[in-house]
């Protein structure tokens, strides 16, 4: 991913040197058990984790590699340079090259995924932080992009954290899913290596051992992951979405912190665009990306062939640090979006009354009227509202048919605000599983 779009942290889990080194433990606890096992001397898994503090030389793989045009061996030729030939003979007895390359892929998601699920609760935090400050502020909620009935700012953070909590809960089993490493040597039988090789490998990486691999890792446990972080693409699109609608000039309802000395156009000095939403939306592309890519990947010849290994060796690294980026872009967004409580109202205004038609509708059915007549009569005058800019409250007490069935209290009562508000507490409570304070 290019540097614009990256953080420090998670970059690093995806350079050669991270890559090496945890090649390094894999080959390193792989001769401990054997030397466990009694398959090689004691004295040779020694000598190999006395390279640990070493600084592996990329260039030098490189170099080794552009000769042998296989990355594992350019590596192992690297490391007996450090350790000594003959002590180093024993490295990767009975391992297959995937035994190395998937089980440290994993490892990467393992890492990157404890860094998306930190990134998502600072999300969560900041969006059930503006919940809980906008519960009571309200509103017009819109189907279709037209004014529909009263709602609350509070609802509309609450629905994004109930959704991002979904998944966070979806990255968590995503983490779980990729958490498997494989020691099984060539088409993944066991023939030159004990299953107790694996066991001990993977518990000290944090993995569990794959309970049936060919000569890799099944990828069905990654599509799983790369579908999950592109589930979490769209929510984030999803808000970025709602803030950009916010900030057009004739909704007003919030908008992006405009930074001091922030220029929001080269020409038009007045401009102050959503742009951080919309690179979010941007960006929610670039991790879906990945998705049928990881999804194809399933489907390999016979016990393996290497067709997943280009596609992961982009897709890996991008979508995992291009999410990054974004969910914490995200978080900053929500921490500090501003809110107009007034434009709100106003916009709410807009149609005066308008939107309280369906309680109407429902009154009128309560006294007698037929669903349909009912319809007919609030229609007629909801449109006075739409064409001519009339008072819809004023419409309804001045139409003989409405108040032969309401009288003009009940009508007044109809307009009333707080009507929909009053179950706000309890989906509150639903949301954040807490007493309200």
């Amino acid at each position: 991913m290019i540097p614009r779009y990256a953080r420090p942290e998670m970059t690093a889990i995806w350079s050669p040197e991270t890559r090496f080194r945890i090649w390094f433990e894999i080959e390193a606890h792989a001769c401990d058990a054997q030397a466990d096992l009694g398959v090689i001397p004691r004295e040779n898994a020694e000598a190999v984790w006395r390279a640990k503090d070493v600084d592996f030389d990329v260039a030098r793989i490189d170099e080794i590699e552009a000769v042998t045009k296989h990355d594992v061996i350019a590596f192992l030729t690297h490391l007996a340079e450090h350790v000594g030939s003959d002590e180093a003979r024993f490295v990767h007895q009975g391992m297959t090259s995937s035994d190395v390359l998937d089980t440290t892929l994993n490892v990467q998601l393992v890492r990157a995924a404890d860094i998306l699920l930190a990134d998502m609760d600072r999300v969560l935090a900041a969006l059930k932080a503006r919940a809980y400050e906008h519960k009571d502020t309200v509103r017009i909620g819109r189907s279709h992009g037209i004014h529909a009935e009263p709602t609350t700012m509070g609802l509309t953070f609450a629905r994004f954290y109930a959704e991002m909590n979904r998944n966070r809960e979806r990255l968590e089993r995503a983490r779980w899913e990729v958490a498997t490493g494989a020691i099984s040597g060539a088409v993944g039988t066991f023939a030159n290596i004990d299953p107790a090789v694996e066991e001990h490998v993977c518990a000290k990486l944090g993995l569990r051992p794959e309970p049936i691999s060919t000569q890799v890792i099944p990828r069905d446990r990654h599509a799983m992951f790369f579908a999950t972080l592109g589930v979490i693409a769209s929510s984030i699109e999803n808000v970025a979405i709602e803030i950009r609608h916010m900030q057009r000039t004739e909704v007003l309802e919030a908008e992006e912190f405009f930074s001091p000395g922030q220029k929001g156009s080269s020409a038009m000095p007045h401009k102050r665009n959503p742009v951080l939403t919309e690179n979010l939306t941007g960006l929610a592309r670039l991790v879906r990306m990945a998705v049928i890519p990881a999804m194809e990947n399933v489907a390999l010849w016979h016990e393996r062939d290497i067709s997943h290994s280009s596609v992961e060796r982009g897709i890996a690294p991008d979508a995992t640090i291009t999410l990054d980026f974004a969910l914490n872009r995200l978080a900053g967004v929500i921490e500090k979006l501003v809110v107009y409580p007034d434009n709100m109202l106003a916009n709410m205004n807009k149609f005066k009354g308008l939107v309280m038609s369906q309680r109407v509708l429902l009154a009128l059915t309560q006294a007698g009227v037929s669903r349909e007549d009912a319809y007919r009569l609030v229609q007629r005058n909801a449109m006075k509202v739409w064409e001519q800019g009339a008072d819809f409250r004023e419409e309804l007490l001045a139409d003989a048919e409405v108040t032969a069935a309401l009288s003009p209290a009940e009508i007044e009562e109809k307009f009333d605000l707080g009507y929909h508000t009053k179950h706000v507490d309890t989906i509150f409570r639903r949301v954040f599983d807490e007493d309200m304070k």
